[in-house]
């Protein structure tokens, strides 16, 4: 069994993952994702740094780094490819597509019937004024993006018209969604092949409960409530694995804010104890174990 790790740097994740794989035997690979070389009627199909791609069981995306729009399409395009060839790759291009754009999150929570904040999504600048009109409070963000970077809250006209004014000037697509009041915290639970495994509180100062922007972290029981809503969003994104972030409202509303397609763990770990790339490593073992019977 050949398992590798696609992505832009070693990171703590690479190497926990890494060593998750050693323990159980198996050797694992880190390939720079920026680095693939595709062929097309030319082998290899699909390399990094020299190393043949097609004959990995497995890949395990850590990043698909920002780049041009040709790039990321291209890297993503290549992870399809290999697909197409027969190596699994976790999660999937088609997860990885659909969890990396905010937008196409919300719509396909909503149409699985998964409660999601109220947001508008729009390339006019008129539109995005209306839509904070209605709303009064919101959050805006940017389409990609993780960690609480580029999101804004939204509170006064003024401030609402200098923002949209900004973005509008760069081109981007406005998604604004109104701001929920949720005690400032939030909750993450981490999903592997339909099961949660862990789940943890975060908990700030601020609106804002990324661990990457401070936010202090507790373990949380995995309710009933929680492990329904947690696992039916995962599954629709078709993930192997994911943190599903869920927000508790002051009005005790349950709503679905993010599906992490490519999550960390650091914080998790930390809250819990729990040694998430261990399970990554014995789930994804077993499952090609499986496969090949």
């Amino acid at each position: 069994m050949r398992i590798g790790i696609l992505g832009q740097r070693r990171s703590w994740h690479v190497q926990t993952l890494q060593d998750a794989f050693l323990k159980r035997g198996i050797p694992c690979d880190f390939l720079s994702i920026t680095k693939i070389i595709a062929g097309v009627s030319h082998q290899p199909y699909a390399s990094s740094e020299g190393v043949n791609l097609e004959e990995f069981d497995a890949l395990v995306i850590r990043s698909i780094p920002s780049g041009s729009l040709e790039q990321v399409i291209f890297r993503v395009d290549v992870l399809h490819r290999l697909e197409n060839l027969g190596v699994m790759v976790i999660n999937s291009a088609t997860t990885l597509e659909r969890s990396v754009d905010k937008y196409f999150t919300s719509s396909l929570l909503e149409d699985a019937g998964i409660p999601t904040p109220r947001t508008v999504v729009t390339e006019r600048f008129e539109s995005a004024m209306e839509a904070f009109v209605q709303f009064k409070d919101v959050v805006v963000k940017p389409l990609f993006g993780s960690e609480g970077k580029g999101i804004v809250r939204v509170q006064d006209e003024d401030m609402a018209y200098r923002v949209f004014k900004a973005l509008e000037l760069g081109n981007y697509v406005f998604y604004v969604q109104e701001f929920i009041p949720h005690f400032n915290r939030d909750i993450r639970v981490f999903i592997i092949q339909d099961e949660p495994v862990a789940a943890m509180v975060r908990e700030s100062d601020l609106w804002k409960t990324n661990i990457a922007r401070g936010a202090k972290a507790r373990p949380l029981d995995i309710t009933p409530e929680f492990r329904e809503l947690s696992v039916k969003a995962a599954k629709t994104l078709g993930a192997f694995y994911a943190g599903v972030d869920i927000l508790e409202a002051e009005d005790g509303r349950l709503l679905v804010t993010e599906i992490n397609g490519i999550p960390g763990w650091y914080g998790l770990q930390g809250a819990t104890g729990i040694h998430v790339a261990d399970l990554i490593a014995k789930n994804l073992i077993e499952f090609l174990s499986q496969k090949r019977k």
